[in-house]
């Protein structure tokens, strides 16, 4: 009897054994990640800029992913999911509204936003040298960039044709943008009509309308809306036979006919960068906001041609990259 109670005691020990070590593994910090569209090159260069941090999801970070995808009524919901889920840090990566609601929300969490936008205007830093708070990011200079691309925009464009330009008015540089173009406009004597759109739905109506107004080219402001549906929004682009501007090379690398802007996906991996250090401890207030200065302006041939456009050979001079 004494030696089946000990083998028992032993037994017991061994079994309780591995419970007890899996209770004590460290449990994986959280990001909650508020975006899109999934599994996009935005996205894959912020999981790249968290590889480069020492994190990689599933191994030592899980990420609760929630995609806005056009539908900007979503955000607030979805920024308060993730509070009441305890995540560790929230990557605000769908623009300023985003990361105002996310600031709205929390005070705590730390918070790494990706805007094209001025984060001080916005009022999401104090500086962009010393944020404070709980929010730190990366910015371009999206904004700033959208007279040129009308004076590029303009090469390609008929006699007295109109240029379309859409603008989701939810963007908080939604009133800035229209500003600087329409002055943009005067100065180039072009004239462009802006159409507000919150959803791809928009889109096509606006689109649909096109014939009715004589538009001879279309210009997309940098906004998170015309990302979540880049695909879709090259295809309707297609079917109408006209040229048009984005504000980012992936829209020209899906089909789209040029882009004059910064590295979208590079401000994307510095956020993910900055999600790495803050779950290491770092405090978001110390992390200088990051500007994307590097503009670069894209061509795509093969998209020319069947459009039947020729562009100035100044044009395709300036040009950092022809896709052909």
């Amino acid at each position: 009897m004494i030696k089946r109670r000990s083998f028992l005691t032993l037994f017991g020990g061994a079994a309780a054994w591995p419970l007890a070590a899996h209770a004590q593994q460290p449990t994986m910090p959280v990001i909650g990640f508020v975006g899109g569209p999934e599994r996009s090159p935005v996205t894959r260069a912020f999981l790249e800029g968290l590889r480069q941090a020492g994190y990689v999801e599933g191994r030592n970070v899980a990420i609760e992913y929630r995609w806005v995808e056009g539908h900007s009524e979503r955000r607030t919901a979805f920024v308060a999911d993730l509070i009441q889920r305890r995540v560790d840090v929230i990557a605000a990566m769908e623009g300023t509204a985003t990361a105002l609601a996310a600031k709205a929300a929390t005070q705590t969490i730390p918070i790494v936003f990706r805007i094209g936008g001025d984060p001080v205007a916005a009022r999401l830093v104090a500086s962009l040298n010393r944020p404070g708070g709980n929010l730190t990011g990366t910015t371009t200079l999206g904004r700033q960039l959208g007279s040129k691309q009308l004076e590029v925009l303009r090469e390609t464009l008929p006699a007295g044709a109109a240029v379309a330009v859409l603008v989701n008015p939810t963007n908080a540089n939604a009133a800035r943008q229209t500003e600087e173009l329409q002055a943009a406009a005067r100065l180039l004597s072009v004239r462009p009509l802006t159409f507000n759109v919150t959803s791809l739905n928009d889109i096509e109506e606006a689109f649909a309308s096109f014939g009715e107004h004589a538009i001879g080219g279309v210009l997309f402001v940098a906004e998170a809306l015309f990302f979540a549906v880049l695909d879709r929004l090259v295809a309707l682009v297609a079917r109408q036979s006209i040229p048009a501007i984005y504000s980012d090379r992936l829209f020209t690398e899906a089909g789209g006919l040029m882009s004059y802007g910064t590295d979208i996906p590079e401000g994307y991996r510095h956020a993910g960068i900055y999600t790495g250090r803050l779950l290491k401890g770092e405090k978001p207030g110390d992390l200088p906001v990051q500007q994307a200065t590097k503009i670069e302006l894209v061509i795509n041939m093969k998209t020319a041609k069947a459009l039947g456009l020729t562009f100035p050979t100044a044009l395709l001079v300036r040009a950092d990259e022809v896709i052909e």
